[in-house]
C-alpha cells in the first residue's frame, strides 16, 4: 500500500461524506471521524429517532461498543491494529450526562493499551450520534 492512499475498510459503516476510512502517511495512520453507525443500514444502535429524525433517546454505552468495534475495524483492516492505536480525540454531544459511562467503557477497552487522549463536547455531530472518534496509530 502506498503512502497516502485512502483506505476503506469493507466493515466499518459507510463515509457520509467525500472522505476515506482513513489514510496512511508514512508510519501514521490518520482515521476520519468515526460513529456508531453500522454498514450497510441507516439505523445507529442505541439510537430512537422520531419521524422527524431527532433524537428521542439514545444510550450511549451501545454507541460507545460501536464506535470501538468501528475502530477496529478500520486499523485492522488497515493492516495495523488496536494494540498501535497512539492517539485518540474523542467528541461528545453531551459531557455532563454521558462522560462517566464512555470513560468507563473507554477504560475497559483501552486498558492495555493507552493512547493519548483529549475529549471535547460539541453542540451537535453530522448525524444523530452522541459520540465521535478521531484516532491516530500506528503502521508497519
Amino acid at each position: 500500500m502506498a503512502d497516502q492512499d485512502p483506505i476503506n475498510s469493507s466493515k466499518a459503516p459507510e463515509p457520509v461524506g467525500l472522505y476515506p476510512h482513513a489514510r496512511r502517511v508514512g508510519n501514521l495512520l490518520f482515521l476520519s471521524g468515526v460513529g456508531p453507525r453500522e454498514r450497510g443500514t441507516k439505523q445507529i444502535p442505541g439510537v430512537e429517532l422520531n419521524d422527524a429524525g431527532e433524537i428521542v433517546s439514545y444510550d450511549i454505552e451501545t454507541q460507545c461498543r460501536s464506535v470501538f468495534q468501528n475502530v477496529r475495524y478500520i486499523v485492522e483492516d488497515a493492516g495495523s491494529s488496536w494494540d498501535k492505536i497512539v492517539d485518540v480525540t474523542v467528541y461528545l454531544t453531551n459531557m455532563q450526562d454521558d462522560f462517566a459511562t464512555y470513560n468507563r467503557i473507554y477504560a475497559e477497552y483501552f486498558e492495555d493499551n493507552q493512547p493519548c487522549r483529549t475529549t471535547v463536547e460539541i453542540n451537535k455531530l453530522p448525524t444523530p450520534i452522541a459520540i465521535e472518534l478521531k484516532v491516530i496509530a500506528t503502521i508497519e
